[in-house]
This record gives C-alpha cells, sequence and structure tokens, in this order.
C-alpha cells in the first residue's frame, strides 16, 4: 500500500534532524576534548552515549527513507499531473448508431469535427468537452473538414458541397461539387481541395505517401518523382495520416498502426506502436501540437496517445492554440492579406523567379488599347531652363542631340546582342545537324 507524499517529507525531515543532532553531538565532543584534556571518564562517557545514540536514529531514519523510495517512486505532484494530463487527452464516443465517423482536428489542436456516414456531424472543443454544435444532414457525409479557422467547417454530402458555421449554421452550397469523397484544405492559399477518390496523402511540401491493393507501402519524393523506399502491409491501408514529427499511422480493418522514421532513406522494418478497435477503422487524423491521434469507426471516436507524434512548440503569430476571440479576428485579417496567389502552386520552385514572357506581352498589349498610349515608353527628353543665358537655343539643341546619340548607341548596343544571340543559336543547331548522335571518338572508327 503506497503511502501518501507526506509521509516521505516527514521521514527526510527526521533523517536531517537525526544528522543535525549527530553533526551537532561530534562538535560538543571534540569541544570537550580541547577544553577538558583531563576531564572525569564521566562527562566523556555521557558525550559519547548521546553520539551513539544520534548516529543510530539517522542510520534509523536513511532505512526507513529507502523503504519509503521503493514505494514512492515519483516526487509527490508530478505522477499525478502527468496522468492527469494524459486522462484529459485519452476518452472515447460510443456512437455506434450513424457510424463510421470521418474527423478532423483544426490549425491549432484544440477543435475537433467528427461526421457520421449516416449523417451525424459534431464540433467540440476535445480538451475541455465543450459541445460547440451538434446536428444531423439526414443525408450521407463522405468527409469534413476545418476550414481557415474554427468557426467555418466544410462537409461533404451525398449531393453537395456545404460550408457551415461553428453554430451549425448553413453559410453557403456550393453545387459544383457533387459527389465528393475526400477534401483538404490549403490554410496559406484558403483553397479547399476536393477528390473523387482517395489514394494518395500530400505531406511535408516534399513526400507522398500511398498505399493500394497490391498491399504496399510507397514513400516518395516528390522532387524526384520517384519512390524512396516501400514495404508490405498485411493487407491494404484503407487510411493514411501522418503526423507533425513524421510518424506515420496505416488503418487496416480494425487495426491502426504506427510506424517511425517512414521519411527517412531507410526501410520500415516493423511497426513503432499497435492497437485494435471494435469497429472498422475509417477515418484517421493527428492532432497538432499533442501526441494524440483520432480514430474514426464504426463504433465512434477514439483518441490514442502516440509519444512523439506532436510539435512540442508553435508559432504563436501563426497557429496559436490559445489565442482568444479577438486574436483570432486579427490573425483572420492579416491571413487574408497575406493570402498566397492559387498560380503559385506548383512542384518547381524555381518557376516562381522567372518571368512568363508571353502573359506579360499580353497584358502590355491590353493595357495599350485600354489607355491609348504605351506607359512604359520613353518620355522624350525635355532640357531643363537654366538661368544666366545658358538656355538658348543653340544650348539647347546641343543638349537634345547629345541625348539622342546616347540613346542611338544604347539601341546599336541591343541590337548587336540580339544579332550575337541569334548567331550563336544558328551555330548550335547546324552543329547538332552535322554531328547528329555522334561521339567524339567516332573520328577514330574505320
Amino acid at each position: 500500500m503506497c503511502q501518501p507524499a507526506g509521509a516521505r517529507r516527514r521521514l527526510k525531515e527526521a533523517m536531517i534532524s537525526s544528522e543535525a543532532m549527530s553533526e551537532h553531538a561530534q562538535k560538543q565532543a571534540a569541544r570537550y576534548d580541547l577544553l577538558l584534556p583531563e576531564d572525569p571518564a564521566g562527562a566523556r562517557r555521557r558525550l559519547k552515549e548521546a553520539m551513539i545514540s544520534s548516529e543510530a536514529m539517522s542510520e534509523h531514519a536513511q532505512k526507513q527513507a529507502a523503504r519509503y523510495d521503493l514505494l514512492l517512486p515519483e516526487d509527490a505532484g508530478f505522477h499525478s499531473v502527468f496522468f492527469l494530463s494524459l486522462s484529459l487527452q485519452y476518452f472515447s464516443l460510443h456512437l455506434s448508431q450513424f457510424g463510421p465517423y470521418r474527423l478532423d482536428y483544426s490549425r491549432t489542436g484544440r477543435h475537433l469535427l467528427v461526421g457520421g456516414k449516416k449523417g451525424h456531424v459534431a464540433c467540440i472543443d476535445w480538451q475541455t468537452k465543450d459541445l460547440m454544435c451538434e446536428m444531423n444532414v439526414m443525408e450521407t457525409v463522405n468527409d469534413v473538414k476545418w476550414l481557415h479557422t474554427e468557426a467555418m467547417f466544410a462537409v461533404a454530402q451525398k449531393r453537395w458541397l456545404y460550408i457551415y458555421d461553428s453554430k451549425g449554421v448553413e453559410l453557403h452550397c456550393v453545387k459544383k461539387f457533387n459527389d465528393v469523397l475526400r477534401m483538404q484544405f490549403l490554410p496559406y492559399h484558403f483553397l479547399l481541395a476536393t477528390a473523387v477518390r482517395q489514394q494518395v496523402l500530400l505531406a511535408k511540401c516534399r513526400y507522398m505517401v500511398t498505399s493500394g491493393l497490391d498491399r504496399k507501402l510507397k514513400v516518395y519524393d516528390i522532387r524526384a518523382f520517384k519512390p524512396l523506399h516501400s514495404c508490405f502491409l498485411p493487407a491494404g491501408a484503407s487510411c493514411l495520416s501522418l503526423s507533425q514529427r513524421g510518424l506515420l499511422s496505416a488503418a487496416t480493418g480494425d487495426i491502426v498502426q504506427v510506424y517511425q522514421n517512414i521519411l527517412g532513406s531507410s526501410p520500415v522494418s516493423k511497426p513503432y506502436m499497435a492497437h485494435r478497435l471494435r469497429g472498422q477503422i475509417w477515418g484517421l487524423a493527428y492532432c497538432p501540437f499533442e501526441d494524440v491521434l483520432g480514430i474514426g469507426h464504426g463504433e465512434g471516436f477514439t483518441s490514442m496517445i502516440v509519444p512523439g507524434a506532436g510539435e512540442p512548440n508553435f508559432d504563436a503569430l501563426d497557429t496559436n492554440p490559445y489565442r482568444s476571440y479577438e486574436q483570432r479576428q486579427e490573425w483572420e485579417v492579416k491571413a487574408l492579406l497575406e493570402k498566397v496567389q492559387p498560380e503559385l502552386i506548383g512542384l518547381h520552385p524555381e518557376q516562381l523567379s522567372k518571368v512568363d514572357q508571353a502573359s506579360f506581352e499580353q497584358r502590355h498589349k491590353e493595357q495599350v488599347e485600354a489607355l491609348g498610349f504605351d506607359p512604359l515608353a520613353k518620355d522624350k527628353f525635355k532640357p531643363k531652363t537654366k538661368k544666366k543665358g545658358r538656355s538658348s537655343a543653340g544650348a539647347i539643341e546641343k543638349r537634345k542631340r547629345k541625348v539622342a546619340h546616347e540613346d542611338q548607341r544604347d539601341e546599336i548596343r541591343q541590337s548587336v546582342q540580339e544579332r550575337t544571340e541569334r548567331e550563336k543559336e544558328l551555330k548550335e543547331k547546324f552543329n547538332e545537324k552535322k554531328l547528329g548522335n555522334k561521339s567524339t571518338l567516332d573520328r577514330f572508327r574505320k
């Protein structure tokens, strides 16, 4: 039976007190030895008995403290606080009537959105367990996704795509998107990407993880367009999810497996963790900044503790889990002003530094037709008026001719450069046509 934390404190205080008494007795004995070199045997005997008694008390207190250390291995408070935080992170929702469930965490990691295949949709603050809204859309729900804030979320229903606020009020119905199966929101572009079939998972802006009916889990490097490594799974993974620290969770039937170092160059040999649930797994999502994996299955929702999954540090200016309502409004305005244009989405970042000459010329032509003049044309030189007789007609014409000669030199220099580049291109084409696919060693052949 474990003793309360106060018992250890009292034992340590007694041990310290006994050690202090022993040290004090030793000092007293030394003082009496100096002051009374020929002291009667009685006084010295009493001092030695007090010293022996204090040493025995100190030894007894140390033994008792060692015995209590075996029963109380952790310091008071640390053990209880640790398990209290874990108990708040782990919880399960038994929702067998409208499952299986898809789920999504907000970017701050504080809010949870769940959607049942039979129409049940709910969003909660999972840390405080406060229910924000709950409703039934009365048709099939294929996927749910938070938008840029926890104030709005999207639901891919059987017919169309709907946008709701955190109170469950319908804000918009996008009828151009029908039969949507999966969704992904791009926070820096404010774009909601949809797909008819979920086959791949993009992550880290560099890597892609795929899984199919061939029971192979492949990791691709998007920049090189080739797989880094692959491994076999017991069965094809129906759901994939990557954490902020690179842990991959793969769901196969009612079993979820967590793999470590999946983005490295070495192949994956065995899972880091595994967990079996009661129902068929339909959705996986890692909670940002927490070591929590949310699992949606046929019996409802379950959270799984995965040590090392979440990023321990967060950017308070980007995703702050503790921001207030005013801070969220200020962040939303700033994010809209700094929104990245969708034209910048691409696999080749070096193209961002190049100029699309065809588009530039077309826009320039339309601008000239609209304005009636070329805004990029160089204005004619107008000499400034100078004092003390230096603005005579002859001086002004002389300055005009000087500027005209400089412009003419620039035009000649530009034309010469263009002609040199054109001749170089013609020479390269001629050499390619003459040599063909021959190498420099072909001239030694007979």
